[in-house]
């Protein structure tokens, strides 16, 4: 053993704690320990004895390293049962348990949703939620002082002097609807796409929100036909409510379908019988839809007479709530961990 491994193993012998390690870690290994001043000298060295003293400080650097690492776990096995010894802890108590976080009702079934149109060859698309008077109104068949905008309680961002909207107005959407006039300006036939977003509207209960979620979907193509739209949102209602659930439409209007119906599902409570959910018709109303009206085409540019479609829009907080028998839409906004751990 060298004399510089002899001085190392009687100051190692007298550390006692960690921080003196890093001391003596540096002393001997460090940019300005005792083995790097050695290898210094190395320059000065006949050639023949370069090799030899090389090897010899090398050597002692493993060692020295060695040493030092396996002082290491002994010195930090002692502080850790130092300190066990000093501050009672009784480590058999079972730990605190963190329930993990879950997904949210809405966005659990808007998921459901999604994958179902997905499945059946929908696309996805999506459009702001500032939108123009333009596209949330008049593109849509809904032009100014028409009644059907006292329907959709709106939010303004911009009026005119007289409190109307104007052509320069810009609100907060009042359904999805305006992403269809927006991709059918950028596309041509045949699509077949949802635009699932939020929407806005003046209102607030125990059944309506300020805020909610809503799923557009449109289907262009040549020879489209009502029976398509039945037999699709049929199929969906099936899917998402079970195979045994009835499905009727009846006759409605929205000015950018003609001619308009609102679907219905048989309760899905009494199964048909008449309770409270559906005021006593065994029916609930479950989203509008119709033919995409002519105008409309026309306001894209569109021929026709060569292409039809249809559109529908449904409430995610609406279908939710029936499938997890919810009667407080305001719940889902609240933040109650009672109500969201459920889920």
């Amino acid at each position: 053993m060298t004399a510089t491994l002899e001085t190392f193993s009687k100051e190692l012998e007298a550390v006692t704690t960690t921080a003196a390690l890093r001391e003596l870690r540096s002393k001997y290994t460090g940019k300005k320990g005792i083995l790097t001043e050695q290898l210094k000298k190395l320059p000065a060295l006949a050639p023949h004895e370069r090799a030899a003293f090389g090897k010899q400080i090398n050597d002692d650097k493993v060692y020295i390293e060695e040493r030092l690492k396996e002082y290491e776990k002994q010195l930090i096995s002692k502080e850790i049962k130092a300190k066990l010894s000093s501050a009672p802890l009784d480590i058999t108590l079972p730990g605190c348990y963190k329930k993990p976080g879950g997904r949210h009702p809405v966005t659990i079934v808007l998921a459901e949703i999604t994958d179902i149109f997905v499945s059946m060859g929908f696309t996805i698309e999506e459009g702001p939620e500032v939108e123009s008077d333009y596209y949330n109104f008049e593109a849509l068949n809904i032009p100014r002082n028409h009644p059907a905008r006292d329907m959709q309680d709106t939010f303004y961002i911009e009026t005119t002097d007289d409190g109307q909207s104007g052509d320069n107005s810009f609100v907060l959407r009042t359904h999805t609807s305006p992403v269809q006039i927006r991709v059918m300006q950028d596309r041509r036939p045949p699509l077949r796409f949802i635009a699932p977003g939020k929407v806005y509207r003046c209102d607030s209960d125990i059944s309506h929100s300020p805020m909610f979620h809503q799923v557009e979907g449109l289907v262009v193509d040549r020879n489209i036909s009502f029976s398509n739209l039945k037999g699709l949102l049929e199929g969906f209602l099936k899917k998402v409510f079970g195979p045994e659930v009835p499905v009727r439409l009846r006759p409605s209007f929205f000015p950018f379908t003609e001619p308009s119906a609102e679907v219905d599902m048989g309760c899905y409570f009494c199964k048909g019988s008449g309770c409270r959910v559906c005021k006593g018709t065994g029916w609930i109303e479950i989203m509008g839809a119709g033919m995409v009206d002519p105008r409309v085409f026309r306001n894209v540019g569109y021929d026709t007479d060569t292409y039809s479609g249809f559109a529908f829009g449904m409430g995610i907080e609406r279908i939710a709530s029936l499938k997890y028998g919810i009667d407080d839409i305001r719940l889902y906004y609240e933040g109650d961990l009672r109500f969201l751990r459920q889920f």
